[in-house]
């Protein structure tokens, strides 16, 4: 069977597989999703009900990119972004974990202006602070080396952040290009990649 990629163009966790299933040059069937409306067979596959969720050529069906991401690393290793010596994983973990608490932070706050809800300024507030501190947190790191996990090369997590980002400035604003001089050159550096640029979330009703 063919390998089918379910996912959302806006969807900052399914970019990160997008961008993979690229760089490893993975063909794929892509079928977009309407978050707003599931069909009944996406649901049948997607226990949480979210994108992406990817079936492989063998039948095999995983959710969550996270889980996604590190399957495609182990069975097609070519290229890693996963490294292979266990504490440098592990510090590559801690980084995609970072990447993805900003994203659902992000998630949120956008529903939050979304919908207008006044009634939870406390809310607000604790997620404003969060990505804040993230923002600051990725700063710091991309001030001293080149990727989150230094000068060599860009892994899952610079993956995971770039996606995260991209979606601040898709759903909030460009702001923190101009706050952040360490994540902008970063962020643009990796955009000049072909799986980065032609990822690029597209403003669109759905």
């Amino acid at each position: 069977m063919n390998r089918i990629l379910y996912y959302h163009q806006q969807s900052n966790f399914s970019r990160k597989i997008r961008i993979l299933l690229a760089e490893k040059q993975l063909d794929c069937d892509f079928k977009e999703i309407n978050l707003r409306n599931k069909p009944p067979e996406f649901l049948q596959i997607s226990p949480i009900g979210r994108v992406p969720v990817l079936i492989d050529e063998d039948g095999i069906v995983i959710w969550d990119s996270t889980l996604i991401a590190e399957y495609l690393d182990e069975t097609y290793p070519e290229p890693r972004f996963y490294p292979s010596e266990p504490r440098t994983k592990l510090e590559c973990r801690k980084w995609e974990e970072l990447a993805d608490n900003l994203g659902d932070n992000i998630i949120n706050l956008w529903i939050l202006n979304l919908t207008n809800n006044i009634t939870s300024p406390w809310y607000r507030k604790k997620l404003e602070t969060s990505i804040n501190r993230l923002f600051s947190i990725f700063e710091q790191q991309l001030s001293q080396f080149k990727y989150l996990l230094g000068d060599e090369t860009w892994t899952a997590a610079d993956i995971a952040a770039l996606c995260s980002f991209g979606y601040y400035s898709l759903r909030l604003n460009e702001d923190w290009l101009l706050e952040y001089p360490h994540l902008r050159d970063w962020f643009n550096h990796l955009h000049a990649r072909e799986s980065v640029n032609s990822t690029v979330p597209q403003k669109i009703k759905n």
